[in-house]
């Protein structure tokens, strides 16, 4: 039996272990907050953006920022239907409602042609998630946004490394957010980063994150604001620290891994990966195979044949209004089939060309024996 490939897991070097056992060892006292504002002085140059905070998941950022932006009940957040629970769960926590449409065809992403559509004099924002490292169309959603006198919010969290039009993802919108699992392509085990442009929604996004005190009150322990607590620790931003200084490295991995399968799946009809539109560039975080439905491949076939192999192998997020918390919208026609006939491919950063070839073998495999009968 040839040894397991993972679907993902982290690149860590000495150069995170040393940061991380320096901040255990005397990130303490004065220095408790060290590696923290460092870390975010990083991102924010990385990113190009004025404002970060760095904080304990990328759900925590939306929470904290979707609250600065005064979301709350009887409001509604329109986004796409194809995305993981984590994106939605901030809005109902809120008190508000998602109203969740179709997704586009070609980039898996929100439809901007729905999303019009579904405007209504309780829409408060457009949530645009960028999935797997594929771009949301945000000229056309900004566009949308600045007709309705509706904010866009960018959720990055699988997007580190992705870059629409020269500007990197989650800069573009009123806000963004980032995830630093332990799966995505920088990580700090668990984590991630609110981002804007905006002086004021910064001011209310800090207070709101430190427990609603204001940095400018000068009582100790004084509130002006029922706030969260989503802080991220000093020892995690360590790690942080040392993958933002290899975050070239990292993300040339990703997308070394992702050219052997485009390479391995090229003259396989009816097999499309992650796009790369022109003026995007895309951070492939999760390489995916969509298979079209004529060919009859689905998700179980795939993840059984990757596992007689010893591949993990992930399913592409189910329709959000498929779970049993929500009301199921099934006129979200793609939303509601590609999943069925699509699967998320092992990604890791230094994943061998041997196991590049061994994942690709699988594909070809099925998609021969489908075409063949």
């Amino acid at each position: 039996m040839s040894e397991r490939i993972y679907y993902t897991k982290p690149s860590i070097t000495d150069l995170e272990v040393g940061y991380a056992t320096d901040a255990a060892r005397n990130g303490w006292g004065d220095k408790c907050y060290e590696y923290i504002t460092r870390f975010e002085n990083a991102f924010k140059e990385h990113l190009g953006v004025k404002y970060a905070i760095a904080t304990s998941s990328c759900t925590g950022a939306l929470h904290i920022g979707m609250a600065a932006l005064g979301i709350g009940p009887g409001d509604e957040v329109i986004m796409a239907d194809t995305n993981w629970i984590a994106s939605a769960a901030p809005i109902v926590h809120l008190g508000a409602t998602p109203v969740f449409v179709d997704i586009r065809p070609d980039t898996w992403c929100i439809d901007p042609e729905r999303v019009e559509a579904a405007i209504t004099p309780r829409t408060k924002a457009i949530l645009a998630v960028h999935l797997y490292g594929n771009l949301c169309e945000l000229d056309k959603l900004l566009e949308i946004g600045e007709t309705h006198g509706i904010p866009v919010i960018e959720d990055a969290a699988e997007a580190i490394g992705s870059v629409y039009f020269g500007k990197r993802a989650g800069s573009v919108g009123a806000f963004g957010a980032f995830s630093f699992h332990g799966t995505k392509t920088v990580t700090t085990g668990e984590g991630g980063m609110w981002v804007t442009n905006d002086p004021a929604l910064y001011e209310t996004a800090l207070t709101l994150s430190n427990h609603g005190r204001d940095p400018k009150q000068v009582r100790q322990f004084w509130p002006d604001l029922l706030g969260f607590k989503y802080k991220m620790s000093n020892i995690q931003a360590a790690i942080g620290c040392a993958q933002i200084e290899r975050i070239d490295e990292l993300i040339a991995g990703k997308r070394r891994v992702f050219e052997a399968y485009k390479q391995g799946c090229e003259g396989l009809e009816g097999v499309t990966l992650n796009p790369e539109p022109r003026g995007i560039r895309n951070g492939y975080w999760m390489p995916t195979a969509v298979f079209d439905r004529s060919i009859g491949i689905t998700r179980e076939a795939l993840q059984a044949a990757f596992r007689v192999d010893g591949i993990d192998a992930r399913v592409f997020f189910h329709p959000l209004s498929s779970l049993p918390m929500f009301t199921p919208c099934a006129g979200n026609t793609l939303a509601w089939d590609i999943s069925a006939r699509a699967i998320n491919l092992p990604s890791y950063h230094d994943l061998s060309s041997e196991d590049t070839q061994r994942v690709i073998g699988v594909i070809r495999r099925l998609h021969d024996e489908a075409i063949n009968g």
